[in-house]
């Protein structure tokens, strides 16, 4: 059991481990339990009935928070020349092609997400080993390869987000910072809840959403009322 820091047990008593709060009292003790001196994140765990051995049984997506994620993209797209200028105004740090693959090769660089063009893709396969091993390697499953890359930078700097589901059925997003006020996180919170929710695949039997555990970065778990959430999107 790792040893908790004083302000970790401090904020740790305002949750009852045994209580299910309703959404707006779980996001409202989120905000009173961050713990880090820099402005913590708001995470969501939410554990489903799925089976994620079964394709069809997958969940992966993208969604457009309404009020962002509170992070700052560095967002590189790899285009031809003529789109570079305009993947530059759209809000990436780097654009093209020959320098890109470049950077990629030598293993330097400092992006969060790549995104490019379909035709560009051929150009990726050297350094497809590089960017996957950084997770950064453009997938259309995600939405980062795509022919409208304009559009799609647009979206990343608005704040949106890729969810996924791991080897055992949960899904882990990052909804906005500690900092936003109360109403934005609840939003942010509700449509990936909403997104989850519609995304259920036909095969589930049974209850859909087992649990949803809220926290911030390195802060307590807040575990939510699951049908009173799930009622009320």
């Amino acid at each position: 059991m790792p040893k908790r820091s004083k302000a970790y047990r401090a904020v740790a008593k305002k949750v009852h481990s045994e209580k299910h709060y309703t959404l707006s009292e779980g996001v409202s003790l989120l905000k009173e339990t961050g713990v880090t001196k820099f402005d913590g994140t708001a995470e969501l765990h939410i554990y489903l009935n799925i089976d994620p051995k079964k394709p069809d049984q997958a969940l992966r997506g993208t969604l457009v928070f309404p009020h962002g994620t509170g992070k700052i993209y560095k967002i590189a797209a790899v285009v031809n020349d003529s789109l570079a200028k305009e993947a530059k105004a759209a809000g990436a740090i780097s654009a093209g092609t020959e320098d890109l693959i470049a950077e990629f090769t030598k293993g330097k660089f400092d992006y969060d997400v790549i995104v490019a063009t379909p035709d560009s893709m051929k150009h990726l396969g050297k350094v497809a080993k590089i960017l996957g091993q950084k997770g950064l390697m453009p997938n259309p499953k995600s939405g980062t390869v795509t022919d409208n890359v304009v559009q799609t930078i647009e979206e990343l700097k608005r704040g949106r987000v890729e969810y996924r589901n791991d080897k055992q059925g949960n899904v882990h997003v990052l909804f906005g910072k500690i900092s936003f006020k109360q109403e934005e996180l609840e939003n942010n919170l509700k449509a990936i809840l909403q997104v989850i929710r519609d995304a259920r695949p036909a095969g589930v039997k049974g209850a859909y959403v087992k649990s949803i555990t809220l926290a911030s970065t390195m802060g307590p778990g807040i575990h939510l009322d699951v049908n009173e959430t799930m009622s009320n999107l």
